[in-house]
């Protein structure tokens, strides 16, 4: 029998100790990504209560909703979360995914909604219908490929995305102009749910993240000659770094032509981890610890038209999901400013009436931000509770105003 050498075994020795007791390996100096003074940010020492506050006008996309013949309990309110924006041919698109109360079970499916100025929304349809048991959809993102509008799906089996025989696929819906309605149009790729939209390389080519039913992520290159052709780049699988499971990545480009990249970490840190790559996704640095607060949650980032970056994610650990917050980073490497965005509370309606209470701002979870830019304003839709769909519209030129203070 082969032996591990002494170094490996005592490595392999600490890190399950160190683990065993439900510790985070320590790393030796985390990634100033937050800095919000010369000295960078101690995490623990951000002041929440005096942050700045960014209001806006909100309004719902989708009211939380009963299942059918069922009385009016919390329990019955069906689940919304994974909720995605795109504007096109002249009016918003809003999708997300809607089943039973609870989080992706089976016949969870895909639906939508349109808006002519992102305020007022139309009543919602679906996308992908309802499957059948033991079957289920995520929604995935919107995908404008050759003029033509994509909607895409995870299709898995069993209650999750996440483990054995969940026969997990990548799909796309194509919007039927002529017919008013959504077509399955392909399957993109065999055990894959991504985080984000395909975005364009300088190459030509697409590129997205993609997570597999054991959570390794890794890279989908290509989607040009075909939406089902693509080259899969490992970035990391979920036990490469002792004490960081990683989760809902997302990256964009830098001014120099290298991809920077985020990730949620879900073993407890409540820290952002951070790679890179120089070879247009190819290849990736291990994700290292970052400064920056995250209360395990998905989080986007969006360059404006203005100049910086926005990231809005669930900054404040300490209240977990019940605050959103909106940062900025001027070279899209280092987040600057911080602010809350100020959620009013939910507009109340005959479903939402008798437990209002939970839909109320400081109480409500806020979670899941999708972000798009449309005449000098930020949309950013998010999840109420799991259970609404709601879109916060700020101007940018309070979010600008962050930077002159």
């Amino acid at each position: 029998m082969n032996l591990p050498s002494a170094n490996v075994f005592l490595t392999l020795l600490t890190t399950g100790l160190w683990l065993a007791i439900g510790g985070n390996l320590p790393a030796a100096e985390p990634i100033q990504l937050l800095k919000l003074n010369a000295d960078g940010t101690d995490p623990k020492a951000i002041d929440y209560e005096k942050l700045p506050k960014l209001t806006g006008t909100l309004s719902v996309i989708r009211q939380a909703t009963l299942l059918p013949d069922k009385e009016v309990h919390y329990e019955n309110v069906k689940f919304q979360l994974h909720n995605y924006l795109i504007f096109h041919e002249g009016k918003f698109w809003c999708i997300w995914s809607e089943g039973p109360p609870v989080e992706d079970e089976p016949t969870q499916e895909v639906r939508y909604a349109t808006s002519p100025d992102g305020q007022t929304w139309s009543e919602s349809q679906t996308v992908t219908g309802v499957p059948a048991a033991p079957y289920a959809y995520i929604a995935r993102g919107f995908w404008l490929r050759e003029g033509k509008l994509l909607a895409l799906a995870a299709h898995f089996k069993g209650k999750g995305a996440f483990g054995a025989d969940k026969e997990l696929a990548l799909q796309a819906f194509e919007w039927d102009q002529a017919a008013g309605k959504w077509k399955f149009m392909q399957k993109l790729y065999d055990n894959a749910i991504n985080n984000f939209s395909p975005q364009r390389l300088p190459s030509g080519d697409w590129i997205l993240t993609r997570r597999d039913a054991r959570f390794n992520v890794s890279m989908l290159i290509g989607g040009r000659k075909a939406v089902d052709d693509w080259q899969v780049f490992p970035v990391i699988n979920r036990l490469d770094v002792p004490g960081f499971i990683p989760d809902e990545p997302v990256f964009w480009p830098l001014a120099d032509g290298s991809l920077f990249a985020l990730y949620r970490d879900n073993s407890g840190t409540q820290r952002l981890f951070q790679s890179t790559s120089a070879d247009e996704g190819r290849t990736w640095t291990k994700p290292a610890l970052t400064n920056y607060p995250n209360a395990t949650s998905k989080l986007f980032s969006l360059a404006t038209s203005h100049g910086y970056r926005v990231m809005v994610s669930n900054a404040n650990p300490t209240l977990g999901r019940r605050q959103l917050h909106l940062s900025l980073s001027p070279d899209g490497r280092t987040f600057t400013r911080l602010a809350e965005l100020d959620v009013p509370s939910s507009p109340p309606s005959p479903v939402t009436a008798p437990f209002a209470k939970r839909f109320t701002a400081g109480i409500s979870s806020l979670q899941y931000p999708h972000v798009i830019e449309h005449d000098d304003h930020l949309l950013i839709a998010f999840s109420r509770n799991k259970k609404q769909t709601d879109v916060l519209r700020v101007a940018l030129k309070s979010v600008d105003a962050l930077l002159k203070n």
